[in-house]
């Protein structure tokens, strides 16, 4: 997931599809075979909103793991967040998105956007990091 800040605003993506369909979130996707989990997240933020940016660094890892009403596994992701610094381009939804658009900082913070889960605490994470 590419968290990428450009002076006190974030880039977001609505998300298309499930698991979280029609919540913001992140930019990200798969890596490819022989691709870094760095060079991924510069990638799939360039392919879901135009945006170029470089990968600085690691930020965390989440597990994301969903399960059906009997218990069973519907969805496992293992996310990497990467903190990207931002070079270029507006936004705008390539096929995995609803929408894309920077977003203020305290309105991702404090105001009830519907986020995905660990946005907010990734944010918060990518905002200690930046300035080092």
């Amino acid at each position: 997931m590419a968290v990428t800040l450009r002076g006190g605003d974030v880039l977001l993506v609505r998300r298309r599809n499930p698991p979280d369909a029609g919540l913001w979130g992140f930019p990200g996707g798969h890596v490819d075979p022989g691709e870094t989990a760095l060079a991924a997240a510069a990638r799939e933020l360039r392919e879901e909103t135009g945006v170029i940016a470089t990968p600085r660094l690691y930020l965390d890892n989440i597990d994301v793991i969903l399960r059906d009403g009997d218990g069973g596994l519907s969805f496992h992701f293992l996310l990497a967040g990467v903190l990207c610094d931002y070079v270029s381009g507006e936004p705008v939804a390539g096929d995995d998105a609803l929408a894309a658009s920077w977003w203020p900082i305290e309105t991702v913070l404090h105001d009830p956007l519907p986020l995905s889960e660990h946005v907010a605490d990734l944010l918060r994470h990518a905002l200690a990091r930046h300035a080092v």
